[in-house]
């Protein structure tokens, strides 16, 4: 509306064409909600009119639709329904999740605000915003045609001379430049009100949020079961192969005399070896065979025994929890077990925790001489990320002369997976 072309463009049609289809609207809306509801109360004696009286509930549903594709003549910004998908197909669980949605009652509330109070608000904005200017517009047709050389202004006074019709055609042009600005205001107005109660863009941002949440969780679980592929092709590929080779080259180095072939064959198999014994720790790295296999607590127990700090280990777990969580909580423990042993000074370390209240908790505690910081590149930071992902938190305390405590918590439940 604070464009110089406003005039020009087409909004003020589409102004004037929203508020005429509101009144529109509103009457039908009125009228079929009113109807069902007298006929679904009237029968209901007789348990006949019961799904009147739910169609009644379910009444906002079409007209919030139709409001939705109503808001497009003045707002560019789309208004999506806030409904969920049903659980499960059939007519009985959309009904069931319809009544349940609190989205199904503000819409109802809508119809009823719509039906009752909205459209004589644009039945009452048009007529004042088209019909006084218009009348006072027409007056010199009026005098032309059937007002045998007079015309009546609004019916409040009377003009008998060309000169005073024409001013009048002219300030009635002037007034109908002004009043499509009021119904431009009016329209916007009224289109801000139905998103408010129909299509907020605060509900828009929540779903976003709560869609990228999910993703991000679905992100995290994919990239869980790609580490396990990978892990499972390299243990049982590529692993293999270096196992049957290192073999190979022992028993070649066992039968061949002595001389410069049996140090090329010790050479060999030395370095067949390592190769082998790094492509465990990277697979070990990638994910751990006994985190699946066993669960996070053998895990973080074997964690403990290849550390290079001693650990103590006072984990008590009951059961199984989620890929996701078991792996987040194992990659942290690694992480805060590996930056002890390269960046503490301590000469012993403990691990504890245990799954209470719907959440697991862990602590990894050092008696070394602290100063640690999660933002100095210590790998704590995208861990960090990866646990809130799974709405969990960590936290670390580490005051300069220690101890360092690292402590991590996440929502989780028991799964049925074997312990």
């Amino acid at each position: 509306m604070t464009r110089p072309d406003f005039l020009r463009s087409s909004w003020p049609w589409r102004s004037i064409a929203y508020l005429f289809t509101g009144v529109v609207t509103g009457i039908a809306a009125l009228v079929t909600v009113v109807t069902v509801a007298l006929v679904g109360g009237v029968l209901a004696v007789v348990l006949v009119g019961l799904p009147l009286l739910v169609l009644t509930a379910l009444a906002g549903i079409p007209v919030a639709a139709v409001e939705r594709r109503r808001l497009r003549l003045v707002d560019r910004d789309p208004a999506p329904g806030q409904h969920r998908a049903p659980t499960a197909p059939g007519l009985w669980s959309w009904l069931t999740t319809r009544l349940q949605e609190q989205a199904t009652w503000r819409e109802l509330a809508y119809a009823l605000l719509f039906g009752v109070l909205l459209w004589p608000i644009d039945a009452l904005a048009v007529t004042l915003g088209l019909l006084f200017p218009l009348s006072m517009t027409a007056a010199p047709l009026v005098m032309a045609t059937v007002g045998d050389g007079e015309a009546k202004v609004l019916k409040q006074w009377t003009v008998t001379t060309w000169p005073a019709a024409t001013a009048v055609a002219l300030l009635g042009l002037v007034l109908l430049a002004l009043c499509c600005y009021a119904l431009g205001f009016v329209a916007g107005a009224r289109a801000e009100l139905t998103r408010l109660l129909i299509a907020s863009r605060e509900g828009d941002l929540g779903a976003k949020v709560t869609e990228l949440a999910r993703s991000r969780v679905r992100l995290v679980d994919a990239f869980e079961a790609e580490r396990r592929r990978i892990e499972r092709d390299l243990h049982d590929g590529a692993q293999q192969r270096l196992v049957a080779l290192t073999m190979t080259l022992g028993l070649a180095r066992l039968d061949a005399p002595p001389g410069p072939l049996t140090d090329q064959l010790a050479k060999a198999h030395d370095e067949a070896g390592k190769a082998l014994g790094e492509l465990r720790e990277l697979i070990h790295g990638i994910h751990p065979k006994v985190l699946a296999d066993y669960g996070l607590e053998a895990a973080v127990a074997d964690a403990a025994d290849r550390s290079a700090v001693p650990v103590d280990v006072d984990l008590e777990l009951s059961g199984r929890l989620s890929q996701a969580v078991e792996a987040a909580a194992y990659f942290v423990v690694c992480e805060a077990l590996a930056n002890v042993a390269k960046h503490s000074g301590a000469s012993r370390a403990e691990v504890t925790g245990g799954h209470l209240d719907g959440r697991l908790f862990l602590e990894v505690r050092d008696d070394g001489t602290g100063g640690a910081d999660a933002a100095d590149g210590s790998g704590l930071t995208g861990l960090a990320d990866r646990v809130s992902v799974l709405d969990g938190r960590l936290a670390l305390s580490s005051p300069p002369g220690g101890p360092t405590l690292l402590r991590v918590e996440i929502p989780c439940e028991w799964t049925d997976r074997s312990a």
